[in-house]
């Protein structure tokens, strides 16, 4: 009996793996077509084997300029914002047991966004100075949640409350500043605040390149702890995880990817809330979904910005349909969550 027991366990296991195998390549092809679609499309379209010359250095007459000055560093902002968000999101929703619990929501995106549109609107400041500046902003946004949600203990409750009630008040700095603002700094800053791709420079893109390429092997060696956490403060301690060391070092990490993506391509709406959820369905329980994640994530901002470029008479900002994607499920999330009695 102990055998047979012993035996449907580890089946169970193996399918879950193959599963999260089938489901991530499958994610990744997919991110890798619409890698090549951010290529290939555009208001010219071009052969292929001229964008790859153009890829490997050649100077083709007008495809090097359009490939490798404008869509290839409209791809790699996508691609690696994307999967920013998507991981980051993740893991705060996965760390802290609410659906609720991600950067855009609890303020994080708000702190770094209220610093580049001050930088934008009342310092005039170049655009590597709104990138630091809205990275340190997202960070002290994040500290100043972390210890007054500390109290005499950790609570889960009391960091959304405060992540909530910061992202008010900085969505309201924002609205000042806008009015505030001079009326030539105001379409920069909404721009900026909508979140978009339009404009994005390769000179621009090595901090979000490295900070993504550095921290996801962490986000990926924590995620076993991560899943520790998920089972509550009390539990994770009881079988030997630091609760405090592995939470900073899985906030920062995710705050990082956060603020530095924010800083490359403007807070664009719900990926982190939706990339997380939609992983989950896709591979289920028992393995790490952080890759899945940040595939999902990639794919759907690379999949909303050829929607908003190709799909309209008017061109949109991926935002602007990420937000159309992910205002409904909010929605559902709180009528399922007030049903079940979690609000």
């Amino acid at each position: 009996m102990r055998n047979d027991t012993i035996a449907f366990i580890m089946s169970g296991r193996r399918q879950r793996r193959r599963r999260w195998v089938l489901v991530t390549c499958s994610l990744a092809l997919l991110a890798v077509l619409l890698c090549c679609a951010m290529l290939l499309l555009g208001n010219t379209i071009y052969p292929v084997k001229e964008i790859v010359r153009a890829l490997f250095g050649e100077q083709v007459k007008g495809v090097s300029f359009a490939v490798n000055t404008i869509r290839l560093p409209r791809m790699l902002a996508g691609l690696f914002s994307g999967m920013a968000f998507g991981m980051a999101g993740i893991v705060f929703q996965t760390m802290l047991r609410n659906p609720l619990a991600n950067p855009n929501i609890i303020g994080i995106t708000s702190g770094s966004s209220a610093a580049a549109v001050f930088c934008i609107t009342i310092l005039h400041s170049t655009n590597a100075v709104v990138s630091v500046a809205s990275v340190v902003a997202g960070l002290i946004t994040v500290l100043i949640m972390y210890l007054l949600s500390r109290g005499r203990s950790f609570s889960i409750g009391r960091l959304i409350l405060i992540g909530i009630g910061m992202q008010a008040m900085l969505d309201a700095v924002v609205s000042y500043l806008i009015l505030i603002s001079a009326q030539q700094d105001i379409p920069t800053a909404l721009r900026w605040l909508t979140g978009s791709l339009n404009g994005s420079q390769m000179k621009e893109l090595p901090p979000l390149l490295i900070t993504v390429i550095v921290l996801t092997p962490i986000l990926i060696a924590l995620s076993k702890h991560l899943s520790l956490l998920e089972l509550g403060e009390q539990s994770a301690s009881s079988l030997g995880l630091n609760t405090d060391k592995t939470r900073i070092v899985l906030i920062v990490s995710a705050v990082a990817m956060v603020a530095i993506a924010t800083a490359t391509t403007g807070p664009i709406a719900f990926v982190s809330f939706l990339a997380g959820p939609i992983a989950t369905r896709l591979v289920g329980a028992g393995h790490s979904n952080v890759v899945p994640a940040g595939l999902v994530g990639a794919n759907l901002v690379l999949g909303a910005d050829l929607i908003g470029q190709f799909l309209f008479e008017v061109r949109y900002p991926v935002g602007i349909i990420t937000g159309l994607l992910g205002a409904p499920y909010l929605i559902f999330l709180l009528i399922q969550m007030n049903r079940k009695g979690e609000l």
